[in-house]
């Protein structure tokens, strides 16, 4: 690995982690909470890969966990995010959409989208596990909107670095 690629994961995990302890909205059923981190998860899959994503969201996010005092979460949330990120980045660069048509842009939210429903099924049984089916199903509503909206989020954000000629591969 080389360092430019280490030095973006580094960064990458760190943008996570702030974007997850940033913004966390509460959801009183699991004593859990809706964050935005899952959305730099998806830009780092779209233009960095699933490996690289999915080391940046699985440590960035088990550390927003632990750091924000739900260290009981941060083993689940490492593989779920981790699991997340690398789908996300192993589709897009395994199907390779064409970003300048309305399909591709289209293609690029689907596979975003499979990542994401990843992690709301990785959370709920996990909730399952801790809290019993009652609860999971009931901070099912919020984890869905939190992955609608990092899904939103995730994929303008991209875009606008894509269209203003980000290159990942340049120095």
């Amino acid at each position: 690995m080389d360092i430019r690629r280490l030095v973006r994961i580094a960064l990458l995990t760190a943008l996570v982690a702030v974007a997850t302890l940033v913004l966390r909205i509460p959801m009183p059923a699991t004593e859990g909470y809706i964050n935005v981190g899952d959305a730099v998860i998806v830009v780092g899959a779209l233009l960095f890969g699933g490996w690289s994503a999915g080391l940046a969201g699985g440590i960035g996010s088990a550390l927003a966990d632990g750091l924000g005092g739900y260290a009981h979460w941060a083993p689940f949330t490492f593989f779920i995010k981790a699991g997340e990120g690398l789908v996300i980045g192993v589709l897009y660069q395994w199907l390779k959409p064409d970003l300048a048509k309305p399909m591709g842009l289209l293609l690029a939210g689907l596979l975003a989208l499979v990542g994401l429903l990843c992690m709301v099924i990785g959370y709920f049984f996990v909730e399952i596990f801790f809290y019993s089916i009652g609860p999971a199903l009931a901070s099912l509503p919020g984890n869905l909107l939190q992955a609608g909206a990092s899904l939103v989020l995730g994929l303008l954000l991209f875009l606008a670095l894509h269209r203003n000629g980000f290159d990942p591969k340049s120095p």
